[in-house]
């Protein structure tokens, strides 16, 4: 009754119209099946045998090993200020310019869309600026990886169709290989991202949309926050923390979480979690010179780490006060054999018994921190039979700077007495060898993470 009086071809013809308006302002509806609805003729379904009989190359990975497969959703998760931005643009950027990254590989330059709603632009372009990337890696990513400042959008309808369009309009040619969001939170047009039905809701219709109308080949990467879980917790169960866990982890085919197993250290690990390959160990990794590392899990306490950690800064304690006290003690015109040393300052500077530090002395020596002088005659001493001689440390200076004039011009110099190592212990037998050059002193090799700690310290 309230429809109007028009012949049926004519109703026909506005609904097409009405029909075709909508679809142009909104774009094509999602089918959405109910208990009276039934799926198209055309699904999709494969007998054991022609699946057992296709032996056609498999796709290529967009990152190996299954890492980002076609199609596939890799989700990043992480809590706040662990690193994980950073971690992914160097990532990203690796990947834009076809390079290995800390296993990670891409099959050739990845084109990569960084949809970004956490950095404004000027703060996004120094960070960018800041990390550390080879000059091949940046020159060959300049124009691949496009990313976009701080958005004040969210990821609805509108928002999807916002965001196709910049896609498309930064690379006109060929789609995006990876299209990436970080992070969930910012961009989330539902309830909270706990909810469950509302984050399937968001990666259903918002994300998969997204995909399907740019590349429906392309990879999505989701950056995302994790919720309050203790380390245990995190431990044992690592995707369980992130926010909305149960429709995210039955969504995605690969989940990557970044975590700090120790507070007072910077190391992180990487936990991952595959469905289209085998499974990969989680990786150790760090920032080393501002370059993300992988470090070796070999070298990773398994038993009392926080024991072991204190053991270890006390052993980095002795050794600075050692090599202090000997310093001071050379400018108060005093150099000392080993034994000598570890008698007069025993229980001293909390280095504890002669024994213990007669043990320090020996891996000092070892280590190349500590060498030898066999003849101090020049500053007065006499010569010891002890097997190595007088203990020697880098920019050891005897006493205190002497002034000279010169008789013809009376001009005033200063002298530094210098006390240089003319024997040291050999790190492989344990001889007592002769320097080759006293005036450049040198460090065994394997020294460097010993160096390194000093200078941190």
């Amino acid at each position: 009754m309230l429809r109007p009086s028009w012949p049926l071809d004519r109703l026909k013809r506005e609904t097409n119209r009405l029909w075709e308006l909508h679809i142009k302002r909104h774009g094509p509806p999602l089918l959405r099946l109910d208990s009276t609805m039934t799926a198209p003729a055309d699904l999709p379904t494969f007998s054991l045998g022609a699946l057992l009989d296709d032996t056609s190359p498999m796709p290529e990975d967009i990152i190996g090993p299954r890492v980002l497969t076609p199609g596939g959703l890799l989700v990043l998760g992480g809590a706040p200020k662990v690193g994980k931005s950073d971690f992914l643009i160097s990532w990203l950027v690796h990947m834009a310019a076809g390079v290995p990254f800390l296993g990670f590989t891409p099959p050739r330059p990845l084109r990569v869309f960084y949809l970004q709603a956490e950095i404004q632009y000027h703060y996004l372009r120094e960070r960018m600026q800041q990390i550390a990337l080879p000059v091949t890696v940046i020159a060959a990513a300049r124009d691949t990886f496009i990313a976009t400042p701080k958005l004040r959008l969210l990821l609805d309808a509108k928002g999807v169709a916002r965001v196709a369009e910049a896609i498309r309009a930064a690379f006109p040619d060929a789609p995006p290989d990876i299209i990436v969001i970080d992070p969930i939170r910012n961009l989330f047009d539902g309830g909270g991202e706990n909810d469950n039905a509302a984050m399937m809701f968001f990666l259903k219709d918002r994300v998969e949309s997204l995909r399907e109308a740019i590349n429906p080949e392309a990879g999505v990467i989701l950056a995302h926050h994790t919720r309050k879980a203790t380390r245990q917790q995190v431990k044992d169960d690592p995707f369980l923390a992130l926010s909305g866990a149960s429709a995210l982890r039955g969504f995605y085919t690969t989940g990557l979480l970044m975590h700090l197993p120790d507070e007072d250290s910077t190391v992180r690990r990487l936990e991952i979690e595959l469905r289209n390959g085998p499974a990969l160990p989680g990786k150790l990794i760090d920032k080393v010179k501002g370059e993300w590392v992988e470090l070796n899990p070999m070298n990773e306490r398994l038993v009392r780490k926080e024991v072991g950690a204190r053991f270890d800064a006390e052993r980095l304690r002795k050794h600075d006060v050692i090599l202090g006290m000997l310093l001071d003690e050379a400018a108060s015109e005093r150099l000392y054999t080993a034994m000598q040393f570890a008698e007069k300052f025993e229980n001293r500077g909390g280095l504890g018994s002669k024994h213990t530090i007669r043990e320090r002395l020996s891996v000092l020596a070892t280590k190349g921190f500590v060498k030898f002088l066999r003849d101090p005659s020049g500053f007065g001493f006499p010569i010891t039979r002890s097997r190595f001689g007088y203990l020697c440390v880098e920019g050891m200076q005897f006493g205190t700077p002497v002034e000279h004039v010169d008789p013809a011009t009376g001009e005033v110099t200063t002298q530094i007495r210098q006390v240089l190592p003319s024997h040291f212990k050999c790190p492989q037998s344990g001889l007592c060898l002769q320097v080759e050059n006293p005036s450049v002193w040198i460090y065994p090799e394997g020294t460097e993470d010993d160096l390194t700690h000093m200078s941190e310290a």
